[in-house]
């Protein structure tokens, strides 16, 4: 049961400062939900059973509030086994050490130990006060250039990668390279021989007239673009090691394949902007087909994880 505010009222006068003084009585809020008191036929028994089961919690629950006992009898049943600094009594429902000063004084309505103080916990085994430390650990995450072979799109720890794009029309064994060239535009939104891109910078240029070369737009995903993604990457990747990512520490680079053919054929992009492909085999022809592509991109982060820890 959840108890009101309590006014204690222990003696109103105490030893200090060279003679008797004054004290006022403090409001301590109690909850007795979880008092339970020792059956016993033996009623001392009863009293210690409860306090050793009970220690730590509140002896007001157990004698004022639920009228189990009385505050005479608590203190007649443990007086003599008062030692401040050994274990003086050990029961069937635990131990205790005995009454303090304040608890005594409150037990005797000022009688015996320090009055005008209330301290309302029953006394019990002296725990070494323990310290709370905190460390913030920063983790350095991300994606470094793997093996062409090796390489894969994956939210935790793998590459960043752009969602396939368009199909390539069909071509015969031969123009493989003219295919992959095909998907890569479409991966990039256009799919024109009139239009050149710098993969780097993923501008996109008209070339209708060479001579005057125009601004026809930036391929998907464009640089904003490839910013979230990275992180997206790095708040899972941090999630999935128990920390937080760090806002504004993600950044990405080059794809994963740096071995790419000389600057004049079909399948040239620069060298580690990397690219994986899937295609489909045209019925009836084994040598024809057609290319899907998507980029890749590595990434970094940073990631805080808060360890706390608690030391005697």
């Amino acid at each position: 049961m959840a108890c009101p505010a309590f006014l204690n009222p222990v003696a109103k006068r105490f030893w200090g400062g060279g003679g008797y003084q004054d004290a006022q009585a403090r409001s301590i809020p109690w909850d007795c939900s979880d008092w339970q008191a020792f059956a016993h036929d033996d009623r001392t028994t009863a009293i210690l059973e409860s306090l050793a089961e009970n220690r730590g919690k509140t002896l007001y629950c157990g004698i004022d509030q639920s009228d189990t006992f009385a505050k005479s009898e608590t203190w007649e049943a443990g007086k003599d086994r008062n030692e401040r600094d050994d274990t003086v009594y050990y029961g069937e429902r635990g131990q205790f050490r005995g009454f303090i000063a304040a608890q005594e004084g409150w037990l005797t309505d000022g009688e015996s130990g320090v009055t005008g103080v209330s301290i309302d916990r029953i006394f019990e085994f002296p725990r070494e006060e323990r310290r709370r430390t905190k460390r913030v650990k920063r983790i350095e995450v991300g994606t470094t250039l793997p093996d062409a072979a090796a390489a894969s799109c994956g939210q935790v720890n793998g590459l960043i990668c752009s969602e396939p794009g368009g199909e390539s029309t069909f071509f015969v064994a031969a123009g493989y390279g003219e295919a992959r060239r095909d998907a890569r535009r479409a991966q990039a939104g256009f799919n024109a021989d009139n239009r050149r891109i710098d993969w780097e910078t993923q501008a996109i240029t008209n070339v209708s007239d060479p001579n005057n070369p125009t601004a026809a737009g930036t391929a998907r995903p464009n640089t904003a673009g490839w910013q979230a993604l990275a992180e997206i990457a790095a708040t899972a990747t941090c999630r999935a090691r128990g920390a937080r990512y760090v806002a504004g520490s993600a950044a990405f680079g080059k794809g994963h394949d740096g071995n790419q053919p000389a600057a004049n054929s079909a399948e040239w992009t620069g060298v580690g902007l990397g690219w994986f492909y899937t295609y489909r085999v045209a019925q009836g022809n084994p040598n024809a087909r057609a290319y899907t592509a998507r980029q890749s991109r590595t990434w970094t982060a940073t990631c805080k994880k808060t360890i706390r820890r608690t030391r005697r």
